[in-house]
């Protein structure tokens, strides 16, 4: 039964690529990295309660999946090419594992990614997704590099996807309007991974990385990195019209600061690049938010709109805090 499941996995995800000398179906994969190339790669595991609720859909799951891989591969400003994949399940379901695959290649489609190997286990439900990319040398986005009075930008927009688990998990106390709330648990099922902006970047961003434990967890790894501090202004940080329709402003400011699984690109540019950066990623069509600037110092300070410090009740996402 296993090995049916693997080859219905290989059967909804089969992408050819030259540089695929030998894919599924040996002990290991035989990959060709291209000359002049370095090779950049990224590991995920999503767990069932976890990463995503109890009931969501398989090609949701499949999709999840690979898109928070490549948005690690996206912050570096690499291209994807290969994954592997890790699959636990409970229980043999041809239609779970079904759906799970072509969620999965939908996404992968778009990027002309290969899934070249993995494993399928009996347990609770969980993904491991492994992504491989690749980047020219010395032309990789990294958390390092940012300078002081840098400016502080984020790609789409903050919130959605905590505020989409919010809906989720309270869905009776919810002022009901369906489209809005759509559009959130939409962000949180199926995160897009902004590849195109990292490429973008290469060149011009000092420093960068992915939010997914929440913009102030993030930006924080981001300045220890770089031995600097951040301050962000609350009334920049750019949220959605369905965020802002179905919770009050405070929420809305807490979601976006916080919450996660948003996997925007958060980034730091000199000033004199800022208009330049913006009116690219605009044409690429997730565009890019002035939100602050990098100071001397460390951590990171939020001010709100009277100019007053605020003091958030959490920074983000922690697996092993108590």
């Amino acid at each position: 039964m296993e090995f049916r499941l693997i080859d219905r996995i290989r059967e909804r995800t089969a992408q050819e690529r030259e540089d695929v000398r030998l894919g599924i179906g040996d002990d290991a994969a035989l990959l060709a990295v291209p000359t002049g190339q370095e090779l950049a790669v990224a590991i995920d595991t999503l767990v069932e309660g976890v990463h995503f609720p109890a009931g969501t859909a398989p090609a949701d799951i499949g999709w999840k999946a690979l898109a928070v891989n490549l948005s690690d591969l996206a912050a570096m400003g690499a291209t994807p090419a290969w994954a592997l994949l890790a699959l636990t399940l409970p229980q043999p379901d041809a239609a779970f594992v079904d759906g799970l695959a072509d969620g999965f290649a939908q996404l992968a489609g778009q990027h002309r990614l290969a899934l070249v190997g993995g494993d399928t286990t009996r347990g609770p439900l969980t993904l491991s997704v492994a992504v491989h990319g690749f980047v020219p040398p010395g032309q990789a986005l990294t958390r390092a590099g940012a300078r002081v009075g840098d400016a502080v930008l984020v790609t789409g927009t903050l919130g959605d996807a905590a505020a989409g688990l919010r809906c989720l998990q309270a869905p009776m106390q919810m002022d009901v309007r369906t489209s809005m709330r759509d559009v959130l648990v939409g962000r949180l099922n199926r995160p897009v991974p902004r590849l195109s902006a990292g490429l973008a970047l290469r060149g011009r961003a000092s420093a960068c990385l992915d939010v997914s434990d929440g913009l102030l967890a993030d930006l924080g790894h981001l300045c220890a990195a770089s031995g600097v501090g951040a301050e962000i202004d609350a009334a920049l940080l750019p949220r959605s019209p369905a965020l802002l329709g179905l919770f009050d402003e405070v929420a809305a400011r807490d979601f976006a600061l916080a919450g996660g699984d948003d996997y925007e690109l958060c980034f730091t540019v000199s000033a004199a690049r800022v208009a330049g950066v913006q009116a690219d990623l605009a044409r690429l069509g997730c565009g890019a938010t002035r939100i602050g600037r990098i100071v001397a110092g460390e951590g990171v300070r939020v001010r709100d709109a009277g100019g007053g410090w605020l003091e958030p009740g959490r920074a983000g996402w922690d697996h092993f805090a108590a």
